[in-house]
Formats: C-alpha cells, sequence, structure tokens
C-alpha cells in the first residue's frame, strides 16, 4: 500500500480551497466570528453581573441609610430630647432669668439716674452758691 492516495486527497482539498478564495475567507472568517461572539457574550455577562452587584450595593446602602435613620428617630424619641412639657419649661425658666435680668438692669439704670441726678444737683448748688470773699 501507498500513502498517495491519502496525499491526493489531501492535495485535492488544498487545491479547491486555494481554487475558491471566498470557502478561503469563509473558513478564515469562522473562528474569528466565534471569538467575536465569544468575546461579547463575556463582555454582556460581565456587564449584566456588574450591573447586578451595582443594583445590590446601592440597595444595601439605601437599607442601611433608612436602618441608621430608624434607630436615630427611635433613641431621639427614648430620650425625650423634644418632650413638649420640658421645652415649655425651660422656656418659662428662661423667661423668669429674662424677667430678673431685666429688673436688675432697670434698678441699676434708675439708681444710676439718680445719682447723676444728686450730683448734677450738686454741681449746680456749688455753681450757684455765692462766694465768700
Amino acid at each position: 500500500m501507498t500513502t498517495e492516495p491519502n496525499n491526493n486527497l489531501e492535495t485535492t482539498s488544498v487545491e479547491v480551497i486555494s481554487n475558491n478564495p471566498t470557502l478561503v475567507q469563509q473558513q478564515d472568517e469562522q473562528p474569528q466570528s466565534e471569538i467575536k461572539q465569544e468575546t461579547l457574550a463575556l463582555i454582556e455577562a460581565i456587564r449584566t453581573k456588574a450591573q447586578s452587584e451595582a443594583q445590590k450595593a446601592g440597595d444595601f446602602a439605601r437599607e442601611s441609610y433608612l436602618d441608621a435613620v430608624r434607630k436615630a428617630k427611635e433613641e431621639v424619641d427614648k430620650l425625650n430630647l423634644f418632650d413638649p412639657k420640658r421645652i415649655d419649661d425651660a422656656l418659662k425658666q428662661v423667661q423668669g432669668e429674662v424677667e430678673k435680668d431685666w429688673d436688675a438692669l432697670a434698678k441699676q439704670v434708675t439708681t444710676l439716674g439718680d445719682r447723676l441726678n444728686e450730683a448734677a444737683k450738686a454741681a449746680w448748688d456749688k455753681l450757684t452758691a455765692p462766694r465768700s470773699e
């Protein structure tokens, strides 16, 4: 047996492919097309996964923020920081202190006015007193 018939088959295939440039181009493009398709599929899978993960992260951040706000509200409610009665009592206390301070200031101004009046009267009396020679 000879290996020539087998070589003839290969030679014939190469000749058919060489003589038909469209067939060569199709055979060359097929692997590239498959590579492009697989690459595009990989990119699409990565994009989809990234979007999904970003959505999950956004949802997690939103839920974490809402939980923090709820806990802060609960703490404010628990501590009664804004208890209306306590605010009213504080306002009454401040009002009482302001009135006390105002009364003290008015008293000091009155006292100063009286002293200035006495000083002015004394100065007038001194200025208008007859001189002894």
